[in-house]
């Protein structure tokens, strides 16, 4: 097809300035009352989330990330939504090299941005993959890259594929529906699966350790958006307790399950968010 019909497959989308918030899809948690037919699943990578509006790269904060010219000039001029990601448990590493504004930007030659969707796309789903895949191929970029997604053929499927990629250091899976449409907001159409929930926080107070961590941080107390204050202890570095997250801040953990008054039970910090 050529690239000048291709172009028309997409609405006019209007670019994101760089102090506007991008107008993603967000996921819901994974339920077991879905025909799973109905949906691919791919990886859930542990990036850092990425707009592209045609133009930049802006984070889910709206922070426009400081992206060589080399890294971006053969992408497309359609939005796409993805990943700016290295590897598995490399969260940390691609968390520092998109946030610096100065510095060595020969560190992005590690990045590939991992495109999960087209924003701008009024196809569904299984045919927006189809057209990723094209852009992808039409593009002499090799630093942008298509998320794989497959088809599973029951719960059992899975629930294999989740212990498989956990086991190898993956986040967990996500799920969607084949002829949804993309929306600008959390969908019920698109999924996300993981052995432990995540939520995000507001940082009140810093707790001194004991111990061990002594003179430094030992937990802090945070505050759901529900307004459930609890502590967590756990999950930080000890350059994380040297250097908590200040409060104020919205920081991510994971936990399983939560008590009768609501409280996430076995927390752990993950991330400080930090406009992502």
């Amino acid at each position: 097809m050529p690239y000048y019909l291709f172009l028309c497959l997409f609405i006019l989308w209007p670019a994101v300035s760089p102090a506007a918030v991008p107008p993603i899809q967000l996921a819901t948690v994974y339920r077991q009352d879905i025909n799973i037919d109905e949906y691919w699943v791919s990886e859930k990578l542990d990036g850092v989330r990425a707009y592209w509006d045609g133009r930049q790269l802006i984070s889910r904060g709206g922070n426009v990330f400081n992206a060589p010219l080399w890294f971006i000039k053969d992408f497309p001029s359609v939005p796409l939504d993805g990943e700016l990601w290295i590897a598995r448990s490399t969260f940390a590493q691609v968390s520092g090299i998109v946030r610096r504004h100065n510095g060595d930007q020969k560190q992005w030659e590690q990045i590939s941005f991992m495109i999960f969707d087209l924003p701008a796309s009024l196809s569904n789903f299984s045919k927006r993959i189809k057209l990723m895949s094209r852009l992808v191929e039409q593009s002499s970029s090799p630093y942008l890259k298509i998320i794989p997604q497959k088809k599973i053929a029951d719960n059992s499927e899975l629930q294999a594929l989740l212990e498989q990629v956990t086991a190898s250091g993956g986040e967990g899976l996500m799920l969607h529906k084949g002829r949804a449409y993309y929306q600008s907001k959390r969908s019920q159409d698109l999924m996300k699966l993981k052995k432990y929930e995540d939520a995000e926080a507001v940082v009140r107070k810093h707790i001194p350790g004991k111990g061990r961590n002594s003179g430094r941080m030992g937990s802090l107390l945070v505050e759901t958006e529900s307004g459930i204050l609890f502590k967590i202890g756990t999950g930080f570095s000890d350059i994380e307790r040297d250097n908590p997250p200040e409060i104020g801040s919205t920081i991510t953990y994971k936990y399983i399950g939560k008590t009768k008054n609501n409280v996430p039970r076995f927390a752990s910090f993950m991330r400080i968010r930090e406009g992502y």
